[in-house]
């Protein structure tokens, strides 16, 4: 019996699990913690919309890799012998409509409604918003979007509680005779309570059989450099040590601040080198999440902030208001804070205090 296991008076029993109360409870799950999904190379994903219209439907996410490859995700429980069928032919059916899409139409179509959300004009902006580690490659991110759109060569993520034998053979089938185009992932959820603690344990199912076998030209081709993480502060002390007058002060007073928060119990610090390097991020994350609760970038030698709210109220919801009121801005995710002022580092570092306490 697959699934979490407790040893309680030295014997091991499986843990209980639940089922989710709705189909949005789990589309909600994935989407605000896009990170949790084990998928095929591990991509780093990032969501450009849900419920996007796509032909005669809506697709439940649609998100796109650093590398500029298009995901498309579906959700759907297993409650029904005919859910296990529609996911299938749902997904397949958006993979058709979105490819032959050019990047701008996309942008004025589909994504319409999620740019104006986020406030933003572009996929290339939307994406980077949510880019921690600077993966995406800003000069060649368009034109690989639009070679892999041009192909139809998406990513399909099949996410549901429950799988079956033949969901599974459908899926192997389908990775196989597509591999030179389409990598199909399918994802389990379950819900376990450990100890009073709700634990989700996303698992991958379906076998990858393209990795080894796609074939691209172009800049898609070209797009397989990554950022480079490393420990502690120093590499972000050393992207700014030219730097002088207000800039230098603002990213000073930043780095004090993210190493007093990196000496928390939980909660550990890296410096991302982005890929051109002349972005650099410094991260203090909790380390039971692999997130923060805000970014410290050096863009181009320009300091700021960027918060992330779905961790905000899952790790730290008591805290949003005095962040927000010191920011003076709405927290939503990846937005960007400017000023830089004593008020909101200590409202950030007591939002830090309550997320470690959890």
């Amino acid at each position: 019996m697959s699934g979490i296991w407790t040893k309680t008076d030295g014997k091991w029993r499986a843990a209980s699990s639940r089922d989710f109360e709705s189909e949005k409870e789990l589309h909600d799950l994935v989407e605000e913690n896009i990170g949790m999904l084990p998928l095929a190379g591990s991509p780093r994903l990032f969501v450009l919309g849900r419920e996007v219209p796509l032909g005669g439907g809506y697709a439940d996410l649609l998100a796109v890799e650093a590398s500029g490859r298009p995901v498309i995700a579906e959700v759907k429980l297993a409650r029904s012998p005919e859910a296990k069928r529609a996911i299938v032919a749902q997904v397949i059916s958006y993979a058709a409509f979105l490819q032959g899409y050019d990047v701008e139409s996309l942008a004025k179509g589909p994504l319409s409604k999620s740019l104006a959300e986020q406030d933003q004009v572009s996929i290339l902006g939307m994406a980077m918003t949510q880019d921690q580690e600077d993966e995406i490659d800003s000069e060649t991110f368009e034109a690989a979007l639009q070679e892999y759109l041009t192909n139809g060569m998406f990513r399909l993520v099949l996410i549901m509680d429950d799988s079956s034998v033949e969901l599974e053979r459908v899926i192997a089938y389908l990775d196989a005779v597509t591999k030179q185009s389409l990598t199909i992932d399918l994802i389990t959820f379950r819900i376990y309570d450990v100890n009073g603690t709700e634990v989700a344990m996303p698992q991958r199912i379906s076998p990858d059989l393209s990795l080894t076998s796609v074939s691209m030209t172009g800049s898609a081709a070209k797009r397989t450099s990554k950022a480079i993480l490393s420990d502690g502060p120093d590499a972000f002390i050393a992207s700014f040590a030219d730097i002088e007058g207000d800039n230098r002060q603002v990213f000073d007073q930043l780095v004090k601040w993210a190493i007093e928060i990196g000496k928390m119990q939980g909660v550990k610090l890296n410096t991302a080198t982005g890929v051109n390097r002349n972005r650099f991020t410094l991260l203090p994350r909790l380390a039971t999440d692999n997130a923060g609760l805000v970014t410290i970038w050096n863009d181009n030698s320009k300091p700021y902030i960027s918060f992330w709210r779905g961790v905000f109220e899952r790790r730290a919801p008591n805290s949003i208001e005095a962040v927000e009121t010191a920011a003076g801005l709405k927290i939503s995710h990846g937005n960007v804070g400017n000023e830089v002022t004593p008020a909101l580092l200590e409202a950030l570092k007591s939002a830090y205090r309550e997320a470690t306490e959890i």
